[in-house]
């Protein structure tokens, strides 16, 4: 079953899928730089700012708040760190080279020439460092996914090997969520419980990783496979160890449903797997 057909069916069921939800900022450099000279002030930085203002996407998203602020700086004449680090957050965030570069030129008119030519200068620097490996391979990931990140796995951390996030799409009715693993996370091998119903269906959105049933070979997937998990079953899931992985989750209604979380991949038995085709076997 291929992607486009599963959202179809979702939709005859009346399930929305809600694909704007807001992603959690977090930062400390409040409370590490000032947390004992001025602890009110980096609380307001680290938890208001950015943990409420910041973390707002669903009503403004992380490049445009970026851009509002790299404008908000340059037209006060700020040209310091902080305007670096904005600059780089921007960055971050998706403004190119050339829309930081038609951004300043605009600015230069409406708030000064001098402003613009010491601005340019700490831009050209910023998009001028080279992208590490790591960050290139995040950020065409982030790009071909269509569901948001969400926040760090920390609630079942300890049932995965590596980082995992979790982004809760739909609670009512049946519950979907995006997970996306970094390269190299899976979780544990696990068992979805249920005296009737129940189970779970895997939708892959983006990147590439492996699903295994206890005793049978791994399944390498990729963006549209599909896989349904019956009830009672032993498996794990999780991504290819050179890429980012996301799937959604959509747990099966059923009755007495539970999980069951058990052993850890063995490291081992994850980097034996080898490629054919589109398939990995152990």
């Amino acid at each position: 079953m291929r992607l486009k057909h599963l959202i179809t069916a979702f939709t005859i069921m009346g399930v929305g899928i809600t694909m704007a939800h807001a992603q959690e900022v977090k930062q400390t450099v409040g409370r590490t730089q000032l947390g004992e000279f001025a602890p009110k002030f980096a609380e307001l930085n680290d938890d208001v700012l950015f943990g409420e203002i910041w973390s707002r996407t669903d009503k403004l998203s992380l490049r445009d708040r970026s851009l509002i602020t790299v404008t908000a700086l340059i037209s006060s004449g700020i040209t310091d760190s902080s305007l670096i680090y904005h600059l780089q957050n921007a960055k971050k965030n998706g403004i190119t080279k050339t829309e930081i570069a038609e951004t300043i030129t605009q600015l230069g008119f409406y708030v000064g020439w001098p402003k613009a030519w010491a601005s340019f200068k700490l831009a050209k620097d910023v998009w001028n460092e080279p992208a590490s490996a790591q960050d290139d391979q995040k950020s065409a990931f982030l790009k071909e996914t269509i569901f948001p990140l969400g926040k760090t796995n920390d609630a079942y951390a300890k049932y995965f090997i590596g980082q995992s996030y979790l982004a809760p799409l739909n609670m009512a009715g049946v519950m979907i969520s995006n997970v996306t693993f970094e390269p190299g996370c899976r979780n544990n091998w696990h068992i979805h419980h249920a005296t009737e119903g129940g189970g779970q269906i895997l939708v892959v959105t983006a990147g590439t990783g492996w699903y295994q049933e206890f005793g049978q070979k791994a399944q390498a997937l990729k963006a549209g496979d599909v896989v349904y998990i019956k009830p009672g079953v032993k498996h794990w899931h999780g991504a290819a160890k050179d890429s980012w992985f996301a799937h959604l989750a959509i747990s099966v209604p059923g009755k007495d449903t539970s999980n069951e979380w058990l052993e850890p991949v063995d490291d081992k038995q994850y980097e034996s797997l080898k490629p054919l085709g589109f398939s990995y076997f152990l």
